[in-house]
């Protein structure tokens, strides 16, 4: 535990749907819900919104649906998201060289270590100018915790939600997490809250009084003794600048369940495809391939197999996947398929590409000759129906940036609007339309922001002046937060007034 709190938590508020609202007028102050729209879909983010219905990230889409029917359904934008990360990522780096990335919208930041804080005030005071620099470069808002430990930090970025910041001074530990629940501690899910509530401990101020043999016998020796500690409030991890990746992966799940062995092993050619593509570009190979299949029950079963040294080629990979899927009763259905590597290193064993060599040969050698072309001959493709995915970026020739609203019957509906502008109109076309092609995402705030990001300047006076409607979940900077409450609110697809929404 430090004796200053110098670590520091960012967690960005409603980080998908705050970066939709942001980027479609319409959808400022409406409930929002970003996530998988099939039958399977879960929920990515809720914005705060339609967390007021009890729509929660985690939760099928189809109970969404169901409590918060009028909300807005979009697909999500990782490239657009992932964008904004990188700019808050980098203002964070201004701030310290030790900054532990969680995911794109959270991360530790060691404040000591860059040499921009060392007590309680000159924390507090970093903490505030992160907040108006994100806002100001982003046009979102993020919520910031400070304490001695990672462990209180993040509790006290959860305690800032939203748009706040919640310093913990070292010493009072114990008493601000006494009162709290067992369940805001790491590592207590759902079971263990359980199994710890029926023995008669519910805060955490229970655990502490319970003592550290008590927890040991009721939960194991690594489990109990942690628990105890962490209720003590002590917590000794250090930020760590970068963690390796242990394994690379993907999985999809399917609307309906795949009977089909054809279908099925097209579908784990199609994930090994992917999964290299991320293998590669986190510039790490790999030993282990990892297949994943849920079956029609929602058993799980895993089958890996370790190759004779790391590799990152395709042939190698897929085939190996392939082999995987031999040993897989599929008869019932599959409901979800993933292809991973691990054991990962960065580099590439060499005699496997003669692997895939001889893999690629004996694939070439099956080929009938009616099925390759003759020189010259014309081969016809069927036009593929253009897809159009409700949330996503649109150009029109003459009506420019829009979004998807909704498609279907061979129409498809977009509204007309840009992070900058009041609320747009909306225009249906027929999805096959010249006119009408997929889009890049509008930056949230045009332009750089001057001194943005740095710990002695930043830029609390552009953000200061937008706080009145700018930093409300999904608001966007003070100037296009302003032009997105000028016009009519508008609402989405599926969008409608609700008597319980404000």
């Amino acid at each position: 535990m430090r004796a200053a709190p110098t670590i520091l938590h960012l967690d960005m508020d409603a980080f998908f749907a705050a970066a939709e609202q942001a980027a479609k007028p319409s959808l400022r102050g409406k409930p929002v819900v970003v996530g998988g729209l099939g039958p399977r879909g879960v929920v990515a983010t809720a914005s705060y919104e339609a967390r007021r219905f009890g729509v929660h990230s985690a939760m099928p889409m189809g109970q969404a649906r169901r409590l918060a029917p009028n909300a807005a359904y979009l697909v999500p934008r990782f490239a657009f998201y992932r964008s904004i990360s990188e700019q808050v990522m980098r203002l964070l780096g201004n701030l310290s060289p030790l900054v532990e990335p969680l995911s794109l919208d959270e991360a530790f930041v060691d404040l000591e270590a860059g040499g921009v804080a060392g007590d309680t005030a000159s924390a507090r005071a970093v903490g505030e100018r992160l907040r108006a620099d994100i806002l100001a470069t982003t046009g979102l808002t993020g919520s910031v915790g400070l304490a001695g430990s990672k462990m209180l930090a993040k509790i006290a970025s959860e305690e800032a939600k939203p748009d706040g910041l919640v310093l913990m001074e070292p010493g009072t530990e114990r008493a601000l997490l006494g009162p709290k629940s067992v369940r805001i501690l790491p590592g207590v899910g759902p079971a263990t809250g359980e199994h710890l509530r029926r023995a008669g401990m519910t805060t955490v101020s229970d655990l502490a009084e319970a003592g550290e043999d008590e927890l040991v016998r009721l939960l194991g020796r690594a489990h109990g003794a942690s628990l105890y500690r962490m209720a003590q409030g002590h917590d000794d991890r250090p930020v760590v600048a970068e963690r390796d990746a242990k394994s690379v992966s993907v999985e999809d799940t399917f609307a309906v369940d795949l009977h089909d062995r054809v279908r099925i092993r097209a579908e784990v050619e199609r994930l090994a495809e992917r999964c290299v593509g991320r293998l590669r570009a986190s510039g790490h190979s790999g030993r282990t391939i990892v297949l994943k299949v849920r079956r029609f029950d929602f058993s799980t079963l895993t089958r890996s197999e370790t190759l004779r040294g790391p590799t990152d080629a395709l042939g190698v990979v897929r085939e190996a996947a392939g082999r995987l899927l031999d040993s897989v009763d599929t008869t019932g259905g599959v409901r979800l398929l993933g292809v991973g590597v691990s054991g990962l290193a960065d580099y590439t064993q060499e005699d496997l590409f003669a692997q895939e060599a001889e893999g690629e040969a004996r694939d070439g050698a099956g080929v009938e000759a009616e099925d390759v072309p003759v020189a010259g001959e014309a081969v016809a493709a069927e036009p593929a129906e253009r897809s159009w995915a409700p949330g996503h970026d649109v150009r029109h020739a003459v009506y420019g940036a829009g979004w998807v609203q909704g498609s279907g019957l061979g129409r498809v509906t977009v509204r007309f609007e840009e992070p900058g502008s009041a609320p747009g109109r909306v225009r249906t076309f027929a999805v096959d339309d010249p006119e009408l092609e997929t889009g890049e995402a509008v930056p949230l705030v045009r332009g750089p922001v001057p001194g943005a990001g740095l710990p002695g300047g930043g830029a609390a006076s552009s953000a200061a002046a937008g706080r009145g409607g700018a930093g409300l979940p999904g608001g966007g900077a003070a100037s296009s937060a302003a032009a997105g409450r000028g016009g009519a609110p508008g609402l989405a697809a599926g969008q409608g007034s609700h008597p319980h929404h404000p």
